[in-house]
């Protein structure tokens, strides 16, 4: 699934996504770190691994990684 960066948190490598309807979606340095990536700035596409629910649900991310195509 494909995002674009909102936030970003160095200290706790944490932050937020948009999904592509505009809903905001955290994710925690686990998935950050799961990615490889050393640095996220707002407005960069990526791309997530979500697990869990959607609507109503809890779905929580567990992959952040820049898109490539």
């Amino acid at each position: 699934m494909q995002a674009t960066a909102y936030t970003y948190d160095p200290a706790t490598r944490s932050g937020q996504v948009l999904l592509d309807d505009g809903t905001p979606l955290p994710f925690a340095g686990p998935a950050f770190d799961a990615g490889g990536l050393r640095l996220l700035r707002p407005g960069q596409r990526v791309r997530i691994e979500t697990e869990g629910e959607g609507e109503g649900g809890e779905r929580r991310i567990t992959l952040v990684t820049l898109q490539t195509f």
